[in-house]
């Protein structure tokens, strides 16, 4: 017992027995109420492990692997000669080496370490294996035949490349027990479709836990204090910050919440879904109605290293022509850059301060609007006590940093792409004001 319940116990005790047992029974009362209002609450039938959303579909060359880590572990995407997508782990079985730097040479994924050519084997029974079927000494033939590549099943839908994972590769793609059904993650399934709608697309990066970003995602309050002056609405400022009714509704497939106007007469200001494991929808304003909708992908690449997939779908600036003129595809890459940008020391000192134990109970007070990242928390920290995926493939601090090195290729934790980005728009506002220019002087 603590200080307080022996004080508890000794002043009921004086009554007698009666009253002792009476104290007991009501101590061990309130730490059974403690420890339950403790336990996170998790209706969601999904936990960590299941389909990610790794990259687009345009990312997936002809001739060269698409390399990306996910807790840890350092995979490959590929097309065979059968044009069938390949998720294989990064791991070449001749020598150890990676296939980054390597080929697909007609459908086959070759090492770069000593030209070993791996292929899908036989028209029916073995396609889902992946066979080695030539290493540079000839001599290798009994050898290659017997050795295989370790991969996940892998899926090309609506523009996305998604995988199962669950952090055991295996050489047959048969012996996987999908447990996860991918229709629950597919956007067609939750109120819109993706064929009434143009988007642009941004690839994001950052160096903090990919948990904290995610909960970034499913805060809809920041936005006005944070990005008032960055995104381009009018509801969206710090003039305007209000509060919201709440409608929190918790599936097994999902967590949905809708703000709607205390004034009811305005109705939904927005909406928004969790996908579990990395998916975020959120739509202004009811899904049928909807002018634009995001979609969010997050990436758990390692610790301390999340991508995020940003696709802005919109009903409206549909004709390419009239885009390109207006750089619209520039200009809303810059404010989706700049809007991560705002965000990103928060996240990394975030991450720092949760590292540090920091981030307690004692130490951080929820609001009433916080639900839905109390909500999100239960169904997390629950999720990594059943899967534990970062102890799948773990590292320590003598552990190679080759792969995270490599991975942090956009901004903001890259800012190579947004000074790219900057520079077209600079480049394409004095060309369009130059030409006509230029026009208008050779016909004086």
């Amino acid at each position: 017992m603590n200080e307080d319940e022996i004080e508890q116990f000794n002043k009921i005790s004086l009554g007698g027995e009666s009253s002792s047992a009476s104290a007991i029974s009501q101590i061990n009362n309130k730490k059974t109420l403690t420890n339950q209002s403790q336990k996170p609450t998790n209706q969601l039938k999904n936990g960590l492990l299941g389909w990610y959303a790794i990259c687009s579909s345009k990312d997936i060359k002809n001739n060269q692997p698409y390399s990306f880590t996910i807790y840890n572990e350092p995979l490959v995407i590929y097309k065979d000669k059968e044009a069938n997508l390949r998720c294989v782990k990064d791991l070449c079985p001749h020598r150890g080496a990676s296939f980054i730097g390597g080929e697909v040479i007609d459908g086959e994924l070759v090492c770069p370490y000593h030209g070993a050519r791996f292929s899908s084997r036989g028209e029916c029974t073995n396609l889902s294996r992946i066979t080695c079927n030539h290493i540079v000494d000839s001599n290798y033939d009994n050898y290659a035949s017997k050795i295989h590549l370790y991969q996940y099943v892998c899926k090309e839908i609506g523009g996305y490349i998604y995988i199962y994972y669950d952090g055991k590769a295996k050489t047959n793609l048969s012996e996987f027990e999908i447990t996860d059904n991918i229709n629950n993650r597919l956007l067609n399934n939750y109120g819109f479709d993706i064929s009434s709608y143009k988007y642009e697309e941004v690839v994001v990066d950052f160096k903090c836990d990919w948990a904290r970003v995610i909960e970034n995602h499913l805060d809809i309050l920041h936005l006005f204090w944070v990005h008032g002056d960055t995104i381009p609405d009018n509801e969206v400022t710090r003039d305007v910050i209000t509060s919201f009714n709440q409608e929190i509704t918790r599936e097994e497939n999902q967590i949905e919440s809708k703000y709607k106007y205390k004034d009811k007469s305005k109705g939904e200001f927005i909406r928004i879904k969790f996908l579990p494991p990395g998916r975020i929808v959120i739509y202004k304003g009811q899904p049928e109605e909807a002018r634009y909708i995001q979609v969010l992908d997050h990436i758990p690449l390692s610790k301390n290293k999340a991508r995020v997939i940003v696709r802005h779908y919109r009903k409206f600036m549909k004709n390419k022509l009239l885009t390109d003129l207006l750089l619209f595809k520039q200009l809303q890459h810059r404010v989706f850059y700049k809007v991560f940008s705002e965000d990103y020391m928060i996240l990394r000192t975030q991450t720092y301060n949760n590292q540090m134990g920091y981030i307690e109970k004692d130490n951080v007070k929820l609001l009433g609007e916080d639900k839905m990242v109390q909500y999100y928390w239960d169904w997390f920290k629950s999720s990594d006590i059943k899967d534990h995926p970062w102890e799948l493939h773990p590292k320590d601090s003598d552990t190679n940093t080759v792969h995270e090195d490599r991975s942090m290729l956009y901004p903001p934790a890259n800012p190579k792409l947004e000074r790219q980005n900057n520079k077209s728009i600079l480049i394409n506002v004095a060309l369009r004001i130059l030409i006509p220019v230029g026009l208008i002087l050779l016909i004086l």
